[in-house]
């Protein structure tokens, strides 16, 4: 079987759990003989594309399309990439203009391609889908990692965006959701029957490295962990106000905020302004091994989302053997028990959980252990296998079965 894929990042130059998900799927079906071509955004030089062997069955190519276009990215931000880029007068004047660009250069590749199936993830990829579709007459599958109410918090949504959402959603042949939360989203906003949305949830590689050097912040301190993008959808300031009401349980607790995003510098005043800024490291964006040590480093992991279609992180601190607490307003919830559950705007609950955690070394010791066994059923050959079914189930309305 062939797909022509579109996304948004491809790792190694990964910024969110999205890069991360399209990795772990394309690869697992790879495995199971499934021959990928990826196209994704690059702003830079050189190589168009690049083959990567991922097993004896299947090959994964990379294409590239040179664009300003990243994830998560916002009509301000593109233009501040903009206003930095070389040869800026090729690059849409605006972020939309951008996409409408990235849409013709796919058009381009999907002539070039021979596929049975396009797979696309989130909405700057649905209209270059929608384009291979009726360039090639192809099933449509999209992808729906989050939607626009997730990203804005169900205010302030862009109607650009909305729009393309919804077109995609409204073209494809089927629907993937991440989690039955996203999946209700979908259903609720976008007015699609739930039969056409599939919800595969998503999983993790499990981490292999263990880093036995304590870092110095470690030696005195109990360590809760925050990673993502710092930004509304994830809740960071509800994680500050918890962090609050932590320190005035125990003063030996100290906060690492691993990610950055528009609410950075909110936090960093805000955290000023209750006194706490001496208690909060903000990291920046890792990833890689150093990621995988902040997560062993951590006594707590907390994922506060306001709205998370799915949540990535806390599987990966399970794979670290770490503790997690999560809002129940996410769909990693749907997938995982071992864990503790709350509200994401009860910050009594959540820092009651996270005292729980740090003081109760039973409590801890039983969450550690049961996640880490939890966790290694979670592999992405689970939803590669789904997302062959939904292949061929497109592809038999067609009347082709591969």
């Amino acid at each position: 079987m062939r797909i022509l894929m579109f996304g948004w990042e491809f790792p190694p130059l990964s910024s969110g759990g999205l890069g991360t998900a399209c990795y772990g799927l394309t690869k697992a079906l790879a495995n199971r003989g499934v021959d990928i071509t990826f196209v994704v955004p690059y702003a830079v030089e050189g190589e168009a594309e690049f083959v990567k062997l991922v097993s004896t069955s299947g090959i994964i190519k990379v294409r590239r399309i040179n664009t300003l276009l990243k994830p998560y990215m916002s009509s301000k931000s593109y233009g501040e990439v903009r206003r930095k880029a070389k040869g800026p007068s090729m690059y849409g004047q605006s972020l939309f203009d951008e996409v409408w660009r990235y849409m013709h250069a796919a058009e381009k590749i999907a002539e070039e391609e021979d596929f049975d199936v396009i797979h696309c993830h989130d909405w700057m990829t649905f209209q270059a889908g929608i384009m291979a579709k009726k360039k090639k007459h192809k099933p449509l599958v999209v992808h729906v990692h989050a939607t626009e109410f997730d990203r804005t918090g169900d205010t302030g949504v862009n109607q650009h965006v909305y729009e393309i959402e919804r077109k995609g959603m409204h073209a494809a042949d089927a629907i993937i959701a991440v989690s039955n939360y996203t999946k209700n989203k979908i259903t609720r906003h976008y007015g699609i029957a739930p039969d056409k949305i599939h919800v595969v949830h998503n999983a993790v590689e499990r981490s292999e490295k263990s880093f036995s050097e304590i870092s110095a912040l470690k030696k005195d301190n109990k360590i809760v962990l925050f990673v993502g993008r710092i930004t509304l959808q994830k809740g960071p300031d509800y994680f500050l106000y918890a962090a609050k009401k932590v320190l005035e349980h125990n003063k030996n607790v100290r906060f690492i905020m691993v990610g950055s995003g528009d609410m950075e510098p909110f936090i960093v005043e805000k955290a000023a302004e209750l006194g706490i800024a001496d208690k909060f490291l903000f990291a920046g964006f890792l990833q890689g091994d150093e990621l995988h040590k902040a997560y062993q480093m951590a006594d707590v992991y907390v994922l506060p989302s306001v709205s998370e279609p799915f949540g990535i992180t806390p599987l990966e601190s399970m794979a670290n053997n770490t503790p997690v607490i999560i809002s129940k307003q996410s769909g990693v919830s749907e997938v995982i028990n071992h864990c503790l559950k709350v509200d994401f705007w009860d910050i009594d609950q959540l820092s009651s959980k996270i005292l729980s955690v740090l003081n109760y070394k039973a409590l801890h010791e039983e969450l550690r252990d049961n996640a880490s066994l939890e966790v290694r059923k979670l592999s992405w050959d689970i939803p590669a296998q789904k997302c062959i079914h939904i292949y061929n189930q497109v592809l038999e309305r067609n009347s082709i079965k591969i």
